[in-house]
């Protein structure tokens, strides 16, 4: 099957149908914010056959369209790809993921905690860990300097690949899970 995408626009309008709709960020973003009838299954803790059996309790049939969103868009487009090559379900991701649903006024759900996004917490993450390799290379020794590069390398990686291992890794924290 093909994957389609759909602008939070267009989905807005779908949306007041009631739709088969699954966010795959962590748990703890999840509960933070969504939009309302989404289902959390996080990309990385499924497989596309626990996916489906799931939805299929919930009225999915093999007629339905199944609709991924994520915080931005690039979660549910690789979860999406995941389903294609597995399964034979129609698939279509959320342009924009819920950033772009929040500004096209889609009904929401949100727990009072706030929760920081994976990517910024990545952000911070990789900032630590070149200053702390900078510093201790300054004060303790120059092989420290070496952190930074790895993480330098790291993130050049992810850029490429579109693929972030310490942002999985962040998914696994407990202060990520609801």
């Amino acid at each position: 099957m093909s994957i389609r995408t759909i602008s939070a626009a267009e989905f807005s309008q779908l949306h007041k149908e009631g739709l088969h709709l699954v966010d795959v960020r962590s748990p703890a973003e999840h509960a933070g914010l969504h939009v309302e009838g989404a289902v959390c299954c996080p990309l990385g803790e499924w497989q596309t056959e626990t996916l489906l059996t799931d939805l299929r309790r919930r009225g999915f049939t093999a007629n339905d369209t199944l609709y991924l969103l994520c915080q931005a868009g690039r979660r549910a487009q690789m979860a999406a790809e995941k389903i294609a090559a597995e399964s034979a379900v129609n698939v279509v991701v959320v342009e924009g993921g819920t950033q772009s649903c929040v500004a096209a006024g889609l009904p929401l759900r949100s727990t009072a905690r706030q929760v920081m996004s994976l990517e910024r917490q990545v952000r911070i993450a990789a900032g630590f860990l070149v200053l702390t390799g900078v510093l201790l290379g300054s004060f303790m020794a120059t092989p420290w300097y070496a952190l930074s590069g790895f993480v330098g390398a790291g993130l050049m990686f992810a850029g490429l690949t579109d693929t972030c291992a310490m942002g999985m890794l962040m998914a696994r924290m407990p202060w990520n899970r609801a």
